[in-house]
């Protein structure tokens, strides 16, 4: 009897043993690894973070049209150097070259017909001196010298009118010929093309888009606009220093030249998933410029930012 008394707890624990084995096999095993890269560091005793864009030392200059049309000619590729005037691509001119046509004929209209406007009231002119020299005033009727007057007014009119014609027409063929030029559009500075999105037979919009069909940019020196939190401001001086880090390579450290703040404080744009980051947060843009002429940076590429700072109000 007392045997029989031992087998349930014995069945019992069997059954947790079994249960805790199960358990703990079916657990995911967990494995240590090393991350591929170290993430950077700042070699200052009191640092303020931030991350950076690489962007040129003139901004990035997208490039519009005066004009609408279909682009008939790009004359640059991305990496090419290009110097202020340089064209860059060309709208087709064929109804512009149409239009200069049309305006110089208009003008050599209007010349003729001002030329024929002049010498009727040359004629006129004349009809009525003579009609004023005579000696015996009986000879004409008061009537005709009357409308003799009056023909000289109304070609002085005319003439007048055509003046303007000349003037009208000279106008619209300085517009076609601007038009003209316009077709062609130069680069507004010495640059480097950093990006090309345009090619022959594309329409483009008057005035361009945000995205833009080619990008400009003086890449000699580059720049770093970093953002950095509002909250971190007071503790920011001009002219301190700072490194950059390229993204996957924390080992590398860049000089960095302070340029300027800029003087607007705007919301974050780019966010870095931590979950103490707020979506609301407002930074401070701050330019520097990347020192080593040398340095394998590219326009548009991502870099964490160390700055030197004044120490947090809890440290000191």
């Amino acid at each position: 009897m007392k045997t029989k008394g031992f087998i349930l707890p014995l069945v019992a624990v069997a059954c947790l043993g079994y249960a805790v084995v199960s358990i703990a096999q079916t657990q995911p095993k967990r494995e240590l690894t090393e991350p591929p890269s170290m993430p950077p560091r700042s070699t200052f005793e009191n640092t303020v973070a931030a991350v950076g864009l690489v962007e040129p030392s003139s901004e990035g200059i997208t490039i519009g049209s005066h004009l609408s049309g279909v682009v008939d000619a790009v004359h640059v590729k991305a990496g090419d150097p290009v110097k202020k005037g340089a064209p860059l691509f060309t709208l087709d001119t064929r109804a512009l070259e149409a239009r200069k046509r049309v305006a110089a004929a208009q003008l050599v209209r209007a010349e003729a017909e001002i030329g024929l406007a002049r010498a009727s009231l040359d004629q006129a002119i004349r009809k009525l001196e003579l009609a004023n020299g005579l000696s015996d005033p009986r000879a004409i009727s008061a009537e005709e010298r009357d409308d003799r007057a009056s023909e000289v007014a109304k070609l002085e009119a005319s003439l007048a009118s055509s003046n303007a014609g000349v003037a009208l027409a000279k106008a619209e063929l300085t517009s076609a010929e601007t038009d003209l030029e316009l077709a062609t559009v130069q680069s507004p500075i010495d640059a480097t093309v950093l990006q090309v999105r345009l090619r022959p037979g594309e329409s483009i919009q008057a005035g361009g888009s945000a995205e833009g069909g080619i990008q400009l940019g003086q890449t000699t020196p580059l720049h770093i606009r970093a953002d950095i939190d509002e909250f971190e401001i007071p503790r920011l001086k001009p002219g301190t220093r700072a490194t950059a880090s390229p993204r996957g390579n924390a080992s590398e450290r860049i000089e960095l030249e302070f340029v300027r703040f800029e003087p607007l404080v705007v919301p974050k744009q780019s966010l870095t998933g931590d979950s103490t980051e707020r979506v609301d947060t407002r930074v401070l843009q701050a330019i520097y410029r990347i020192v080593p002429a040398d340095a394998a940076v590219f326009t548009g590429q991502q870099m964490d930012i160390f700055i030197e700072a004044d120490p947090r109000s809890s440290e000191s």
